[in-house]
């Protein structure tokens, strides 16, 4: 007898049996109704996007080395070829989800309609009837196409449209792609628990294994997960997952893929976990020391085009700059003058490789650990490559000296350094004892009454370099700053104030104080500023990437800014030698660089700021450049002492001794891995001045750099060598000693060996 209930059941099943034909063949016979429309609406703007069949994989951040610094993913997924899956994972998918999937179209219409009279018999969902084609379409939907809840609800929704929707796709996917490839999406594409997406990460997450190393228990336990990924879970439900690895077993034997032996012996196996699920971390908050470096990956990459969306699912490789050697130099260094504990004293650290096409990032470190404890002095901040601090001080005198030398100063110009100098029309106050309207300056220590401009370069009186920016103009040294290589001073809204950049307002208050260096740095800008004069004058952005290799390895191309011929060679090569004597002889590095047994040629410059809030130390040489600068990072900055560094009163910090120390300590355990240091030759229309040739001035410098900057001159050079095999090659006298007029003889001193 035919009751009511079942009568309504056999409805069901005609109307949507009656669905699923005209959905089949709406294309021949046109619309059946609303829901065939929205079914075909569905599948047309699916279907492309679909047949792409790419899913979210992980983007893995690399060092110089190939070693991983970061992985960035939403979906920890690593595709891999068919090839790279075992055969066994393969006969065990298709055994236990879809027996007929090599002999189908697509869609099993036996197993169809099987289900459908199951379900309606028995009132409830008991039978699914997906093939693998279904299943991967599903599983598309809802781990690809889907980005809201409601959007995953629609993938998994039981109705007769979303089976349409699958059954028509499913069919065209069939025709589209071989069988070997939908099984390979599929298993590259499903769930296997723990945050584990694909097989081959699955193989990782259980087994520390590739894919293709399973063998057959392993394959049949990850083919029983994917049923249940959440629920099947081995580590905490083993006896479920092993009764469902057995059932993939037995049906392995039925579909004629392994033998009952080989089942049975498999089934006597463990499950052969790993004693925890191999994970990978996510994100920069796990890169360490790098992680400030990752950051920066990040955003240059994103003021490429990238978006985050891409980065976390597009599955790049990105090959960076980043010298594990290099950076582990640079963060011990930081560690060791700036302990990362240290209550309001930050320390960071860029090291920037010269180049006329690239400025490569080899390290990045900061004294504070990568980190979200504020409680225990960690950060996420970017500090080493934002504008931070108090400034860098007289490092900026490096500026105002390059417009000097551009308009016609000479390196051995002899400059007045009186105690006390008073700036007219360039702001107000300063020293003690400062006339109104006027900008004052003081000198700190004793100063001989001249020098030439090498030697205030190395001995760094304020007056002298105030008195400079009088004579050559402020915006001029502003624009010199910027074009070197401090390029957020003319971002628009930099200054704090207003729209204005603070280039504009330094520029427009006429500020003769910025060659004193008052204002937040950058510290990756002003390593790269060293990096610039390194180059001949070329400024290139400080670039964190090599590459980026997309997941079909094929390289993407990174827009960046194009490097700029700023300065003339000449000008760059003058400066640079002109900066030769700060870590020799008086200079104001030379006793950090002697504690540090550092002899070679380097380019480098200190700075302090007046209220000691910070300080900074810059040197380059023909290979490396790198800014190393402490500055208080605390809520309430005040000044900062040295020896050890420490918050006080009254601050005696100095750019010669912590931001010094840092950077010899750093650089001298990585410069023999590049080529030899050496200052570069001077035009002879930026050497000599009013009073001849300083002789003192090529003290520290190569045999070849100094002839040439003596023979440009107009001196006769006759050499001496001398054994001192410690600074080979190195002039390290001179006769005379002090001052020569063009057209004398000049003797050089040269160290050789013994």
């Amino acid at each position: 007898m035919i009751t009511a209930k079942s009568l309504a059941r056999l409805v069901g099943v005609c109307i949507l049996a009656g669905a699923v034909l005209a959905g089949i063949l709406f294309p021949v016979f046109g619309g059946a109704g609303v829901l065939i429309n929205r079914a075909s609406d569905a599948v047309d703007s699916t279907s492309s996007e679909l047949l792409e069949g790419e899913a979210p994989a992980v983007t893995t951040i690399l060092d110089v080395e190939g070693e991983p610094i970061a992985w960035l993913y939403d979906q920890r997924r690593f595709e891999v070829p068919s090839q790279d899956i075992s055969e066994t994972m393969k006969l065990a998918q298709v055994s236990i989800e879809d027996r007929r999937f090599t002999s189908h179209r697509g869609v099993d219409w036996q197993g169809t309609l099987r289900a459908f009279l199951t379900n309606t018999s028995s009132g409830e969902i008991q039978q699914g009837a997906s093939t693998i084609d279904q299943q991967y379409i599903k599983n598309y939907q809802l781990f690809v196409v889907a980005q809201t809840d409601a959007e995953r609800r629609a993938a998994v929704e039981t109705t007769a449209a979303r089976k349409m929707r699958e059954i028509r796709m499913a069919l065209t996917l069939d025709k589209t792609l071989s069988k070997d490839e939908i099984l390979t999406r599929y298993l590259n594409l499903v769930p296997f628990g723990n945050g584990s997406y694909g097989v081959q990460d699955a193989a990782q997450t259980y087994f520390g294994i590739d894919a293709k190393e399973l063998n057959l228990p392993q394959s049949a336990m990850l083919a029983g997960i994917v049923q249940s990924p959440s629920h099947l879970n081995p580590y905490t439900n083993p006896e479920e997952v092993t009764a469902r690895r057995n059932v993939v077993l037995d049906s392995m034997v039925t579909a004629g893929a392994v033998t009952a032996d080989e089942a049975a012996d498999a089934k006597e196996e463990p499950l052969g976990l790993l004693d925890e699920p191999q994970t990978l971390p996510r994100g920069c908050i796990a890169a360490g020391d790098r992680g400030f470096f990752c950051d920066y990956v990040v955003k240059y990459l994103s003021d490429a085009g990238f978006s985050s969306e891409q980065l976390n699912r597009g599955g790049y490789e990105i090959r960076t700059t980043l010298d594990p050697r290099v950076q582990r130099a640079t963060g011990e260094a930081l560690a060791a003058e700036a302990p990362a504990d240290l209550p309001g004293i930050a320390g960071v650290m860029n090291v920037v490789a010269p180049g006329h096409e690239q400025h490569r990032v080899l390290a990045m470190g900061s004294s504070r650990e990568y980190g979200l404890d504020a409680g225990h002095e960690q950060t996420v901040q970017p500090q080493p490559f934002s504008m931070v601090g108090d400034g860098a001080g007289s490092v900026f005198k490096i500026f105002t000296t390059a417009v000097a030398l551009d308009q016609g100063l000479g390196l051995d110009d002899v400059l007045d350094v009186p105690n006390f100098f008073a700036a007219q029309g360039m702001g107000h106050g300063g020293a003690v004892g400062c006339p109104a309207d006027s900008y004052c300056v003081r000198n700190v220590g004793d100063y001989p009454p001249t020098l030439t401009l090498t030697q205030a370069l190395a001995q760094s009186p304020n007056t002298t370099f105030v008195k400079m920016i009088q004579d050559v103009g402020v915006a001029p040294s502003v624009d010199m700053a910027v074009k070197l290589g401090l390029r957020s001073y003319a971002d628009p809204g930099s200054s704090g104030l207003d729209e204005r950049s603070l280039a504009q307002v330094i520029t427009d208050e006429n500020s003769g104080s910025f060659v004193l260096g008052p204002t937040p740095v950058n510290a990756l800008e002003l390593a790269n500023v060293g990096a610039t004069l390194a180059s001949d004058g070329m400024w290139c952005p400080p670039s964190p990437i090599d590459s980026v290799i997309d997941r079909h390895g094929e390289p993407v191309t990174i827009t960046q800014q194009p490097c700029e011929q700023v300065i003339e060679p000449a000008l760059a090569h003058a400066l640079s030698a002109g900066m030769g004597e700060d870590a020799l002889g008086s200079g104001t590095a030379a006793g950090s660089a002697a504690a540090s047994g550092w002899t070679a040629p380097v380019s480098a410059k200190t700075g302090t700021t007046e209220a000691f809030r910070s300080a900074a130390f810059l040197g380059f040489t023909d290979s490396l450049s790198a800014a190393s600068y402490i500055y208080n990072d605390g809520t309430r900055p005040g000044p900062i002492c040295t020896s050890p560094l420490r918050s006080c009163g009254r601050g005696d910090i100095y750019g010669g001794i912590e931001p010094a120390r840092i950077w010899f300590r750093a650089i001298s355990d990585v410069v023999g891995d590049f080529p030899p240091p050496e200052l570069p030759p001077v035009d002879e229309r930026f050497e000599a001045g009013s009073g001849g040739v300083d002789l003192p001035a090529v003290v520290g410098r190569t045999e070849s750099s100094a002839r040439a900057r003596l023979e440009g001159a107009g001196f006769e050079v006759q050499v001496e060598r001398v054994p001192d095999p410690a600074r080979r090659g190195t002039v390290i006298d001179t006769v005379p000693q002090e001052t020569a007029l063009p057209g004398s003889t000049v003797i050089v001193r040269v160290s050789d060996g013994d």
